[in-house]
């Protein structure tokens, strides 16, 4: 016997010995029969309804997982009996920290206990926490928490409650427990897939990502597209960068990039790759409002600039600019670089000219500048100022060139 420490300081004996305590058939359809399903959710509804159909009364259940996001320190999936699908909720950054998370359960987990035991119809402790109020007004009578370990100590949590008086036998805790191998080898393939999703999307973009993992891989590979190209770049980089601390550059250049990246993403934008101080991101033609979208995306990202500059100005800093270069054409989108290396990104003479009229703003001393082409597909000369006819350079003709009219 071994002993298990909860959050009271109780301790709690579980048997050791071979896995499992007695053969079950929810065993055998956790680890045998759902390969097809993708999605830990659906798995933890359908274990749980199992659960109820062989006698286990579990009326709530949780997996809380760590994960790598750039947004969320990660997730929490909540099934309530009667309910055909999971909650999912996420958890920001910062949440680790709070009071309510430092006293949860959950935390205590993550501290190193085996067991979180907590019998939810005697008060008698004087124990006010809020989130045992909450299960005993849901008419919970026992909650219990284990780790699920994954492979190098990762640790996340599965919890389970019952509404039974009395709450669990020991039989059903021993139901329980057995789950707990065969479900910390299903949720860790289901976890790792999402993880490689997630980070491919982070790196890569959406689109990307799916090509990449639908076996897109070898180098070459890929496709010609038409889309409408922006290239953005910040000016005066390398001053700024030699004058300012490590830790403002970072925090400036992720604030232009939120300007300028959000609403290409929010109008259906792809960003292929972040270069330095610099962003290149497609708008596929696929889509009937792809000129629109971009300059949609261009107009709010100006604003977002206006924005951060005024912050800047009250700061007594000097403002951002910025240049923006926008052409429509065909664009191989694929995989290209060495054997053992390769960068998932587009290229052609459409991604040359664009990159051309964005470096054409600094002589030109207009923020945005665009092609003849994307003006014609796009409908819009009547909205633009007309610059002239401009030779780029690397480039056997030259380019009418417009720009959005000044003050706008």
């Amino acid at each position: 016997m071994s002993s298990l420490l909860d959050k009271a300081g109780t301790t709690v004996e579980a048997d050791d010995g071979v896995w499992p305590i007695r053969r079950r058939r929810i065993l055998d359809w956790l680890v045998n029969e759902t390969r097809g399903e993708r999605f830990i959710d659906n798995i933890l509804v359908e274990m749980c309804e199992k659960l109820l159909a062989s006698g286990v009364p579990v009326a709530r259940a949780t997996l809380h997982f760590r994960t790598n996001h750039p947004q969320w320190i990660g997730a929490r999936i909540l099934w309530k009996e009667g309910l055909t699908e999971a909650k999912i909720n996420t958890f920001a950054y910062g949440v680790e920290n709070t009071p309510e998370f430092l006293k949860s359960p959950v935390n205590a987990i993550h501290q190193g206990a085996e067991e979180v035991r907590k019998q939810l119809e005697d008060t008698a402790d004087g124990d006010e926490d809020s989130f045992y109020q909450e299960l005993r007004d849901d008419g919970l009578t026992e909650y219990v928490a284990w780790p699920v370990e994954h492979t190098f100590g990762k640790r996340h949590v599965a919890t389970f409650s019952t509404s039974r008086p009395g709450g669990f036998t020991n039989d059903h805790i021993d139901s329980l427990r057995d789950l707990l191998p065969a479900l910390t080898l299903v949720s860790e393939i289901r976890l790792k897939n999402i993880m490689a999703r997630t980070l491919l999307q982070t790196y890569v973009g959406p689109h990307a990502s799916e090509q990449i993992l639908s076996g897109v891989t070898t180098r070459g590979s890929g496709a010609t597209v038409g889309a409408a190209i922006m290239i953005c770049d910040l000016r005066d980089f390398t001053a700024i960068s030699d004058l300012w601390p490590r830790d403002d550059v970072i925090h400036l250049l992720n604030d232009y990039f939120d300007a300028m990246s959000d609403p290409i993403e929010r109008y259906g934008g792809e960003i292929l790759k972040f270069m330095g101080d610099g962003l290149l991101a497609i708008f596929p033609l696929s889509k009937e409002t792809a000129c629109h979208d971009l300059l949609q995306a261009i107009r709010e990202g100006q604003e977002l600039m206006a924005q951060l500059n005024q912050q800047h100005a009250s700061n007594g800093r000097e403002p951002l600019r910025y240049g923006v270069g926008v052409h429509v054409g065909d664009v191989m989108y694929g995989n290209i670089g060495s054997r053992r290396r390769l960068d998932f990104t587009v290229i052609g003479p459409a991604v040359n000219v664009a990159s051309r009229l964005e470096s054409l703003t600094k002589e030109v001393k207009r923020p945005v500048l665009l092609s003849r082409a994307f003006v014609e597909m796009a409908g819009c000369a009547e909205e633009m100022d007309s610059l002239g006819t401009f030779p780029l350079r690397g480039l056997g003709e030259p380019v009418d060139v417009f720009a959005f009219p000044e003050g706008r």
